[in-house]
Order: structure tokens, then sequence, then C-alpha cells
């Protein structure tokens, strides 16, 4: 295998490892530099969803005290089983859409032009959204109602369609809800764990006749990178988030889908 696609590999792991807990879509960044850079990776877009599993084990680093007193504490403690049952009831609705159009997704829906037409469209929601956030009322996900943690995950299924953004629909969401910024953000990174590792073992089921040495060589680089980059951008990301808002990531994204279509069609 040629050295060029190792360092592909690296470099779109790390562009997943920033991008996957900022609203801007990682899978949607993953399909636009597929394509500017020619990268050829395993069969059926495997690589671009297995190595979001890296970042999703950067949460589970990053956050390990608080997932471990929430595993810890389910026998005995109300909140942390009111914490795993909202963060199951949010994951729910992806888990049945994604299984049921799966294949629809993969077929139709993974392309640039798709992803830039979403990136743009979903910059627009973001600035429209933040005019519209009311006074937050949620300031602990143990203290989600069961019909607020169902709503937020019904919002995840519209990032189905890439480059519309997992994080960004559930975090926008979550604040049209009333939601504060950084309980979101948090509960958007904590949704990821489930919705991603399912999303992982049901793309390898799916694949795995078509797998090879090369193709788990590609995808140990990319899950690697994609850790790393994850684990040194979250926290960063509750701060700015919390200061600054979603806006900037709005700009971002019209921004470089109208790139996209540019370097597409003119």
């Amino acid at each position: 295998m040629l050295i060029d696609q190792y360092l592909d590999a690296a470099l779109l792991g790390l562009i997943e490892g920033l991008t996957e807990f900022l609203p801007v879509s990682s899978t949607g960044h993953l399909i636009i530099f597929d394509t500017l850079l020619g990268f050829e990776g395993p069969p059926g877009k495997v690589f671009e969803v297995v190595i979001q599993l890296g970042a999703i084990l950067a949460i589970c680093t990053v956050y390990f005290a608080r997932l471990w007193k929430v595993v810890t504490g389910l026998k005995d403690d109300p909140g942390a089983r009111h914490f795993a049952m909202a963060v199951i009831l949010a994951f729910l609705p992806a888990m049945v859409l994604g299984a049921a159009l799966h294949g629809v997704i993969k077929a139709v829906l993974f392309n640039p032009t798709v992803v830039s037409i979403a990136l743009i469209l979903g910059g627009v929601a973001i600035l429209m959204a933040e005019r519209l956030v009311p006074a937050p009322r949620y300031h602990q996900i143990e203290r989600f109602p069961a019909p607020l943690a169902l709503k937020i995950g019904l919002c995840q299924c519209l990032a189905l369609v890439p480059g519309v953004s997992r994080s960004g629909a559930t975090i926008l969401g979550s604040l049209l809800m009333g939601v504060d910024r950084r309980t979101a953000a948090e509960f958007s990174f904590f949704l990821a764990i489930p919705t991603m590792a399912g999303a992982t073992v049901y793309d390898l089921y799916k694949n795995w006749s078509l797998m090879n040495v090369d193709s788990a060589l590609l995808i140990g680089v990319g899950f690697v990178t994609a850790f790393i980059a994850a684990a040194l951008v979250v926290k960063v990301l509750v701060d700015f988030v919390g200061r600054y808002g979603f806006a900037p990531f709005a700009w971002y994204r019209i921004a470089i889908g109208s790139g996209m279509l540019a370097f597409l069609y003119l």
C-alpha cells in the first residue's frame, strides 16, 4: 500500500477528531476531503464510519470518571439511572431509522453535493436558532424528563443526512427545548457513544466480507489520529460554546459549503 494512502488516512483521522463534536458535520468533512484528496479507502465507506469510534473513545477517556460514576451507580443512584435512561431514549430513534435507511443513505446521500448543501442550510439554521433560543430550564442531564430526551433523539435523526451534523442537530434541538449550552454540548457527547458504536458495528457487519489487512491498517491509522485529535478538542469546545455560542460555526459551515459547491460546479 502506498505511503500516500496512510498519510491521507492520518489526515482524515485528524479531521474527524477535530470535527466530530463540533456542529460542522464530521462525516460531511470526510466526504469532502475524500473528494479533494482522491482518497479510496475500504469499500462501503466503512473507513469514514469506523474511525469515528476513535473520537468516541476519546470521550470515554476524557469523561471516564463521570461515566464510571453512572455505571457503578445504576443500582442505587436515581440520578445515574435517569442519566442512562435519557441517553438510551435519545439513542433509539437514530438506531431504528439508521438501520432501516442504511442502504439508501450510503448509496444516495454520501456525495459532496448533498454535503455542501446540507452544510449551508445547517449554517443558516444555526444562525436562526441562535435568535430563538429560550431561557434555559434544564441544567443537568440527570434531570432530563423522558419526553425531552426522546425529542432530542428525534433531532439527531436529521444527521442521517451527511452534512447536517449529529452534534449540531442534537445541540441545537436541546437549546431550543430549554437546555443550557454546556449541558446540551455534553449530552451530545454522551449520546454519541451508543450512536457511533452502533453505527460502527452495523457497518462492519454489513461490509465484513469486503475487508482485508490493508483496509484494517488504513482504518487503524485513522482511528488513532481521530482519538488524539478529539481528546484535545472536546474540553476546548465546551468552554468555547459557553463563551461565544454557535454563530462562528454557522459562518464556517456556510463558507466551506459554498466553497465546495464552487469547486464542484464552477
